[in-house]
Order: structure tokens, then C-alpha cells, then sequence
């Protein structure tokens, strides 16, 4: 296993998506960056291969500047070949023990879950955070699984023991406080963020007040 690049976990995981936000990962990250953020997921489900690793090329040769640790959504291939530090895998990727002799031990891995179940056997994973998730209703996925609850939360957190848990999924400045005092040691958030594209950078400052 990876160690673990921080200190504390940071308590907000902003998501780009190009979709919701109608801007480049670039112009989110750069958003993202100014509003404080220091770890940073780049997704993109519609992206043709080479479009979205120059997007992946361009936000690391920034964030590897501003020591903003990049994690790459799904693509090992394109971390691998963009010089990403770490991915976030889901239940049907590429298995995180496979991952990590791909990526190396420095490499940082994710991995979502979406049950208690799930989560407790992702802890004996070579994963450096384990997300668990939709903890509310979501918008951003196609058939997402049901949601966990703040109920969810916490049986997650106690399954993964000192492993860092990531929650993910409906989550706004309203409710993300919550999602923490349940147990989360950080809330990753897509539209809560992205939904209004001239606001990111504010929006960013928000969470972590």
C-alpha cells in the first residue's frame, strides 16, 4: 500500500465533470485550485481517449507546481501514461491489486463501494481510501445503486477501521456536514461544486469554511 500523501485526508474531494459544468478540466481545476482545493479527481465518461489524456497531462503539469495531489477517474492507462499519481476505481475496473503492480506502491488508489459488505472487504485491498456511496440521491450517474444514507456512513467507517472513507454522492453545502459528523473523513462532490460554472471557485471556499 501507497502512504498516505496527507497529513488528514482533506475533508473536501471536488470531481470535475465536464458535462455538468460546460467548462475543461483545466478551467475546473483552475477554479478548484483557487478556491483551496488540494486533491482533485478528473472524470470523464464521454471523452475520447486522447482528448481526455492531454486534459489529464495538462491539469498534472500544474497541480505537480501547486502540489495538488491529481487522481485520474477509471483510467489506470492514462494515469500510466500521463504521469498521474493516483486512480479511483470502481466495482468494475481494473482490480486495485492489479492497479497497484501496474502503478507502483507510491502510486495513491481509490476504490468506491457502495454497502458496508463492499466496504469491509475493499479494507484488505492494496487501496490507500475506500469511497462509499451515493450516500443521497445522485444526478451524475446512470442506474446509480441505492443510496447508503448517513446510516451507511457510519456502518462503512467502522467496516474500514483507519483506512480513510470518502463519501460520495448528493452532496451539497447543506448536507455535507453532516456526511462528516457521520463519520467520513471527506466528502467528494460533483455538481454541489460544478452546478454553477462561474461560482466553482467560491463555492470550493464554502466547503471548507
Amino acid at each position: 500500500m501507497a502512504a498516505q500523501p496527507f497529513e488528514r485526508f482533506p475533508a473536501v474531494y471536488p470531481i470535475t465533470d465536464p458535462k455538468i459544468s460546460g467548462l475543461s478540466h483545466f478551467e475546473q481545476y483552475q477554479q478548484l485550485a483557487k478556491g483551496g482545493a488540494k486533491l482533485i479527481q478528473l472524470r470523464d465518461k464521454t471523452a475520447a481517449s486522447d482528448e481526455f489524456f492531454r486534459s489529464v497531462v495538462e491539469v498534472c503539469r500544474a497541480a505537480n507546481e501547486q502540489g495538488i495531489l491529481v487522481i485520474v477517474n477509471d483510467r489506470v492507462d492514462i494515469a500510466i501514461a500521463a504521469g498521474a499519481p493516483g486512480v479511483h476505481l470502481g466495482q468494475d475496473d481494473l482490480p486495485p491489486e492489479q492497479a497497484r503492480r501496474l502503478l507502483g506502491e507510491a502510486a495513491v488508489i481509490g476504490y468506491s463501494t457502495h454497502s458496508e459488505e463492499q466496504a469491509k472487504a475493499a479494507a484488505s485491498l492494496p487501496v490507500d481510501y475506500i469511497a462509499i456511496g451515493p450516500v443521497f440521491g445522485t444526478s451524475t450517474k446512470e442506474n446509480p445503486d441505492q443510496a447508503v444514507g448517513l446510516e451507511g456512513v457510519s456502518a462503512a467507517k467502522e467496516a474500514v477501521g483507519t483506512i480513510p472513507l470518502v463519501a460520495i454522492g448528493g452532496i451539497d453545502e447543506g448536507n455535507f456536514r453532516s456526511v462528516l459528523e457521520a463519520g467520513a473523513d471527506s466528502v467528494a462532490v460533483i455538481s454541489g461544486i460544478l452546478k454553477d460554472p462561474s461560482g466553482i471557485e467560491s463555492a470550493m471556499r464554502r466547503f471548507l469554511v
